[in-house]
């Protein structure tokens, strides 16, 4: 039998929690706080205080799996082991070509926070999102060992900022800005409940990390739930700062956060809150970069993708040829966007179903391989249920998948995948052996 290549393990526990917080506490810090408050007033905080507590439950789900099925597939091998290559493989698909487009959103966010703030044109936004992905793809070449440190550094800045934020508005927040505390009614709750959920996926991108794990059960279940836990925190006070001194009304919802150091610091904090939007959404390219790579790279080992995808560098041994890939889609999707033939709030829409589905695969996957855990099937049926209720609130962004799945159907018809051929007599053992223990 072939043998397949391998990546290294070179992940330890604090990088594996850097590498979740960036993946989780992305973009939406910025700017959904600020929605969700517009959106709903004070009662927003209802919100986020049910997400904080559901938070833990969507990061255990992936963990557990991850510590037990270690692979540069993530959620593609769970959903494989669980309904087999065919459907691992479309999951797959999903979560590769929502990175492409999800990955410029974050570095354009984080672009025009910085820019936002420093009073510079689109054209300085477009160049350092190039600058964002580009460092993103660069410290991916260079192997998780060096993007898990980066990760640390960079986590630990955000999160320094972020404290010192909420610290500032802390002084500013007046019993005042709570009332009336439900101007819209209780179905606006509900409403900023469905975008609150935006801010709290990202646990499944770091499974297609797991096969880099030093030891994937310390790394894949301690480390998500000390990174879920301080991502929830983060995001709550986060969002009682913003309701407290109404800087959603001040500063506007989208740059709640530029206001709130603003006032202490005048234009340097501006510029300080500015610079931090770069750093968190390029916490957020690092680990979706890898992420994608990893499954791309797991893909065309598996014989689900083009080989040239599967392709390693000699000298960090990591998937080159995948990243080469996003270096392209990455260009492709900033010229798009450059050239005004899609706008960022088409460009954010596109990969919502896209993420939903990968994560409602993982969750169905967790309940049918987690048998012998009753917590991971309590917690797989959680997230299941939170994921496909959401799901309906993409609206036409369903298209993007149907498009996949029509594409992928077609190049199945035209040509049998692996997992039609008949098994040799080893692999059908082995598969026996592999049911048996699971």
């Amino acid at each position: 039998m072939k043998e397949h290549p391998s990546l290294e393990r070179t992940i330890g526990m604090p990088q594996a929690i850097a590498l979740y917080i960036g993946a989780v506490l992305g973009s939406g810090v910025l700017i959904v706080p600020g929605l969700a408050a517009e959106m709903s007033g004070p009662a927003s905080l209802l919100a986020w205080g049910a997400m904080t507590l559901l938070i833990l439950p969507l990061a255990l789900s992936m963990g557990l799996l991850s510590a037990r099925y270690p692979n540069a597939g993530g959620v593609s091998h769970f959903v494989t082991l669980a309904f087999g290559p065919r459907t691992g493989a479309l999951v797959g698909w999903f979560f590769l070509l929502s990175v492409p487009i999800g990955a410029p959103v974050a570095a354009l966010t984080g672009a025009g926070y910085l820019t936002a703030a420093m009073g510079w044109n689109d054209g300085v936004r477009i160049l350092l999102a190039g600058l964002m992905l580009a460092a993103g793809l660069l410290t991916n070449w260079r192997g998780m060992k060096l993007a898990g440190k980066v990760q640390i550094a960079v986590v630990l800045a955000i999160i320094a900022v972020l404290i010192f934020t909420i610290a500032a508005a802390m002084p500013r927040i007046e019993s005042d800005h709570f009332t009336p505390f439900m101007p819209s009614g209780w179905i606006s709750v509900g409403q900023s409940a469905a975008i609150l959920f935006w801010c709290f996926i990202g646990w499944e991108a770091v499974s297609h990390l797991s096969e880099e794990f030093k030891d994937p059960q310390r790394a894949a279940v301690k480390g998500v739930t000390i990174a879920a836990i301080i991502v929830g925190v983060l995001y709550f006070l986060s969002a009682l700062a913003t309701v407290g001194t109404q800087s959603y009304l001040h500063g506007g919802a989208d740059a709640s956060l530029i206001w709130i150091v603003k006032q202490p610091l005048g234009n340097i904090g501006a510029a300080i809150a500015g610079v931090t939007g770069m750093f968190i959404c390029t916490a957020t390219i690092i680990a979706y970069s890898g992420a994608a790579s990893r499954v791309a790279f797991a893909l065309a080992r598996e014989g689900n993708a083009p080989e040239w995808m599967g392709s390693l560098s000699k000298r960090y041994h990591t998937p080159t040829g995948a990243l080469g890939f996003m270096f392209v889609c990455f260009v492709a999707v900033l010229f798009l966007y450059g050239s005004r033939w899609l706008s960022l709030t088409t460009l954010i829409q596109i990969p919502n179903a896209t993420y939903i589905l990968t994560y409602i695969g993982g969750c169905a996957a967790g309940i049918r391989l987690l048998k012998g855990s009753r917590l991971g099937i309590v917690i797989s049926w959680v997230s299941l249920a939170a994921t496909v209720a959401v799901f309906p609130f993409t609206g036409w962004a369903i298209l993007y998948p149907l498009v996949i799945v029509t594409v992928f159907g077609f190049v199945v018809w035209r040509k049998r995948t692996p997992a039609d051929s008949p098994a040799p007599a080893e692999e059908t053992a082995d598969q026996g052996s592999t049911k048996q223990a699971l």
